[in-house]
Order: structure tokens, then C-alpha cells, then sequence
């Protein structure tokens, strides 16, 4: 069995497609880690087959443009492969970029976990800007579809996500506990909620590294919320809102950069999600689903060399390098020369059958 099959088989428990599909996934995986890039001809170039590249390059082609792939299935093998405990911190973010005259508008819920988001659902968006709360209420909707027995500790979110209809879902019987920041315009009531004064006024104050949770919920886009703030070290006031245990929102809050770590990841610093050619939203979101599958492997396999051999830190104290860099780090070498590395490919092969 070579290594290309031996991925195809660690991959059928959790992606019920055709064999042929499961291979081309191993195979584009493999590529990926080679070359670091969603370049299509790059890819192309790597492919760990006897085919020539123009052919690989037709099969990269005939993936993204007429197969279907289930979104759901890829969630639930993140989910599977991970074993991130519960209760489940959860970060939603966007990420946007231009190719050409399109403009590229992600809306991404992620797990928190080791100090980044493992990809999870996303919705492209159809246009520019911010996400509405129909957006955003869809996408959590169809969270706890998939996931209805998870437990949550809290669902993060930045001033974007903000708004009466969005707070209302929130708020709702057997919702998620939320932490979202405010924006300095929004209006915070006084505790009677006779008088309503913009969040930057409220805390206007507040001296640098200074917190305070105002007593008892307050009046916020049309919804009584407990509201906490903190004054940053550039001087940037930081308010939340929240529907419960206020006195940690702060902390929990701080999770919810796991998330731009993801983007990086995906991006700049990993795979180069940027470099893609696609103008169509369909084929960049099975892109996406491909990339969320090498992430989750990258982590696993950054978390288990960190355990064996510990990422060393620098002279200010920080690691050398991200435990997602460390597992990317392992696969290419890996993948660059099978040969040399069995026993290294059969333990990191193992990282997908957490069981």
C-alpha cells in the first residue's frame, strides 16, 4: 500500500465520497504541504503520481469545477480529528481580499483551540462589507444542526457583529453565552435605562489596564446586557457586551484572536489562499474545505512534535515558531521525500485516526 493510498484509507471514515475523490484529496494534500501555495500549477508540479503536470493540472481543474463537496462532512471530520475538549470557545470573523476586480467576502466560525481557530463552517458573501445578522444567524444555525449536543462556553465577536436582531438570536432560550465587542458609538443605558450615553463617554475615565463591569445589565441595541471595558496599552477602549459572567468576558474575549491566527495561516503565513486564481465563490470554498483539512493535520501534527520535542523560545520568550509553522515544518519534509521518512509519515498518519 503506498502513501497515497494510506492517506486515501485514513480519510474514508470521514469523507464518504468515491475512492477517486478521497485519492485526489491525498493527493492534493501531499502537493500542498510540498509546495505551500494554492497555486494550481504549482500544485500541479508535485503531484506524488506518474501523471505529467498538464494532466494533474486538468484533474485540479475538473475537482474544483464540477465536484460537489459536502461542507458538512468537512466540519465534522475538523471536529473529529481534532478532539478539542468541551465546552467549545467559538471565534466568527471575515476575511476578504481582491483578485482583479472580485472582491472575495468570507464569514468563518471557528473553534478555539491552542491559541488558534480551527476552521469550521463559512459562508461566502455576495458582496462587500459586513456580514448582516440574516448572515450571521444562518451560520449558527447551521452549527448547531450539525453539532446539537456541543457544549459552548462562548461565542466571540468583534464590532462588526453587532445589531437588535443579532443580540435578540443571542438572547434566546438554550442560545450560546456570547462575548462582542462594542463599538465607541453604540449607546449604553444608565442602570434605570432612563439615560443612554455612547459606550466612549461611559467609560471615558478609564485609565490604561484599568477594567470595569458596570452594575447589573444596561440597555444595548434594544437588549439588557452586561457591559464590561478595559482601556488597551495603545489607549484603544475595549467594550463588551455579554449575557452572562461578566467579570470573565474580558479574558474570554482575548480567545477570539485565534481566529486572525487562522487567517494567517490560511493566508501569508501558510498556504497563500490568496495566490488562487478562482473568480467564482463555489470553487474557493471547496478550496477552503481542502485547506481546513491540511490545517487541522498541520496542528495535530505541530501539537504531537511539541510534545516530543518542545518548540524552543527566543530571548523574549516566545516560541521559535507556531505550532501550526512546526507541523507544516514536519509534513513537507515528510511528504518531500517519503523514502527517507516512513516511520515519520506513519506516525503523522496516525494523528488522523485520533481513535
Amino acid at each position: 500500500m503506498n502513501e497515497i493510498t494510506r492517506i486515501q484509507a485514513a480519510l474514508r471514515p470521514h469523507l464518504p465520497w468515491h475512492g477517486a475523490r478521497l485519492t485526489f484529496v491525498a493527493l492534493f494534500l501531499v502537493a500542498l504541504f510540498r509546495v505551500e501555495t494554492v497555486n494550481l500549477d504549482k500544485l500541479a508540479s508535485v503531484f506524488a503520481n506518474r501523471a505529467q503536470s498538464a494532466s494533474s493540472h486538468k484533474r485540479l481543474t475538473r475537482f474544483f469545477r464540477g465536484f460537489a463537496v459536502d461542507l458538512d462532512a468537512i466540519a465534522q471530520a475538523v471536529v473529529s480529528w481534532s478532539q478539542i475538549p468541551q465546552p467549545w470557545t467559538l471565534s466568527l470573523d471575515r476575511t476578504n481580499w481582491s483578485f482583479g476586480s472580485v472582491h472575495f467576502n468570507i464569514l468563518m466560525l471557528g473553534i478555539v483551540h491552542e491559541g488558534v481557530a480551527f476552521p469550521l463552517l463559512w459562508t461566502m458573501l455576495d458582496k462587500r462589507g459586513n456580514s448582516s445578522s440574516d448572515e450571521r444567524m444562518a451560520l449558527l444555525e447551521r452549527f448547531e444542526r450539525l453539532f446539537p449536543s456541543a457544549q459552548i462556553h462562548c461565542l466571540t465577536g468583534d464590532r462588526e457583529f453587532v445589531g437588535k436582531a443579532w443580540c435578540s438570536f443571542l438572547l434566546l432560550p438554550k442560545a450560546m453565552p456570547f462575548r462582542l465587542r462594542l463599538r465607541h458609538s453604540d449607546r449604553i443605558s444608565s442602570r434605570s435605562g432612563k439615560r443612554r450615553q455612547r459606550g466612549e463617554r461611559v467609560f471615558a475615565n478609564l485609565a490604561v489596564g484599568e477594567q470595569r463591569v458596570l452594575s447589573g445589565k444596561r440597555w444595548v441595541w434594544g437588549r439588557r446586557v452586561y457591559v464590561v471595558a478595559t482601556r488597551l496599552e495603545d489607549g484603544e477602549l475595549l467594550i463588551l457586551a455579554t449575557g452572562h459572567c461578566p467579570q470573565s468576558a474580558l479574558a474570554d474575549y482575548r480567545l477570539r484572536w485565534g481566529i486572525e491566527t487562522l487567517f494567517a495561516a490560511l493566508k501569508t503565513r501558510g498556504f497563500n489562499l490568496e495566490s488562487t486564481h478562482f473568480r467564482h465563490a463555489e470553487r474557493l470554498s471547496k478550496l477552503i474545505a481542502l485547506l481546513a483539512l491540511a490545517f487541522c493535520w498541520a496542528m495535530l501534527t505541530g501539537l504531537w512534535q511539541h510534545q516530543q520535542h518542545p518548540i524552543p523560545l527566543k530571548t523574549h520568550k516566545r516560541p521559535a515558531k507556531s505550532l501550526f509553522r512546526y507541523g507544516c515544518d514536519f509534513l513537507r519534509r515528510t511528504f518531500c521525500d517519503f523514502s527517507l521518512r516512513r516511520s515519520e509519515f506513519t506516525q503523522a498518519l496516525q494523528l488522523l485516526s485520533p481513535y
